[in-house]
């Protein structure tokens, strides 16, 4: 009898444990967007040698002086671009971003002038400029060729698998006038107009050019499972994942980036494992984060420290720091006089 009464206990057991692990593992499995502000750090990027989780949104990202990208939503990792060095603020090559869902902009004035600026300038073509709509693209630009001639492509671009972006050209115009209707002397085709040897980023093959953005464009370097790309004017549109659905939930928040785990310098800092979030204090559309200037933008934020030992910065946008303002250090000299009163700009808490 007694027997009886302990097989059916062990049974039970049993299977309330398999509905706790059950359940436990089911919410561990689900990434929540509502949680990404908490300030616990993630225990899972304690070593040295993980990565750092990244959340973003509404992020002005300057990657270097003539590019500039429009981060909507982000969320990924921050991974080391060498094995023994850590990812720095100070070395934007130190690190890729590699993006699990995002949606991503870049100004296709913005992509114009960089075109013009980088290797694709030193091929048979200058002068570059973009536009289209959609999946339709129209590149202009003089093509040096016994004289300079203006000339445009007409194509389609889309979503590769492999993370590139293919533009199909379906028209080459030379003075408005299709390559067919030419003088046979011309002999046009694309590798005429880009040469892609020594340009990292670009390349062609029939009717095609193949552009890569994470060697391409400056740092720091972007990854991910591109979904879709598009023209929404007056931008360029990426989509990493199933991003638009996460741009939705997240469009009330404040503009932000946050960092979770592994291990980041910045300055003369080195913070493990990383527990920081940077806050947009303006009150406009983006949060103008330069990686180039990103000192002047912590010394006039104001930082507070969190019970788990994180960092919170409230910072302005580089454009709105007064140019004239100057950025003091609490001198010796007040450190040696108890009874003089504490710097202007130094709150009291």
């Amino acid at each position: 009898m007694r027997l009886r009464l302990v097989v059916p206990a062990v049974v039970v057991v049993v299977l309330l444990a398999w509905a706790i692990w059950h359940f436990r593992s089911t919410k561990n499995a689900t990434v929540s967007t509502d949680s990404i502000i908490s300030s616990k750090p993630a225990t899972a990027a304690g070593s040295s040698g993980s990565a750092t989780e990244v959340y973003a949104h509404n992020l002005m990202l300057r990657k270097g002086p003539d590019f500039r990208v429009y981060v909507r939503w982000l969320r990924g990792q921050m991974t080391r671009a060498h094995q023994n060095v850590n990812p720095s603020f100070d070395d934007p090559d130190s690190f890729f971003l590699d993006i699990k869902t995002g949606v991503l902009r870049a100004n296709v004035g913005d992509l114009s002038h960089y075109l013009n600026t980088s290797g694709v300038a030193n091929s048979a073509l200058s002068n570059i400029s973009l536009s289209g709509n959609g999946d339709q693209v129209k590149l202009h630009g003089t093509l040096h060729k016994i004289v300079p001639l203006p000339i445009e492509m007409t194509g389609t671009i889309a979503a590769l698998p492999d993370n590139r972006i293919r533009m199909r050209v379906t028209k080459i115009s030379v003075m408005k006038i299709p390559v067919k209707g030419l003088l046979n002397g011309f002999h046009i085709g694309i590798s005429d107009i880009i040469h892609p040897a020594g340009i990292s980023g670009i390349q062609v093959s029939g009717n095609d050019i193949f552009f890569d953005p994470e060697k391409l464009l400056p740092p720091p370097h972007i990854r991910g499972q591109l979904s879709s790309v598009r023209i929404v004017n007056p931008d360029f549109e990426e989509i990493y994942g199933n991003g638009k659905n996460d741009v939705a939930r997240v469009e009330q928040w404040r503009n932000f980036l946050r960092l979770r785990g592994g291990t980041l310098d910045f300055g003369k800092l080195s913070m493990h494992p990383v527990d920081l979030i940077m806050i947009d204090v303006s009150s406009d559309a983006w949060f103008d984060l330069d990686l180039t200037h990103y000192q002047t933008q912590l010394v006039n934020g104001y930082t507070r420290m969190t019970p788990d030992a994180g960092l919170q910065i409230f910072m302005p946008d580089l454009s709105q720091i007064p140019q004239n303002k100057a950025n003091r250090n609490i001198s010796i000299q007040w450190l040696k006089n108890r009874n003089a009163p504490p710097p202007a700009d130094v709150v009291s808490k």
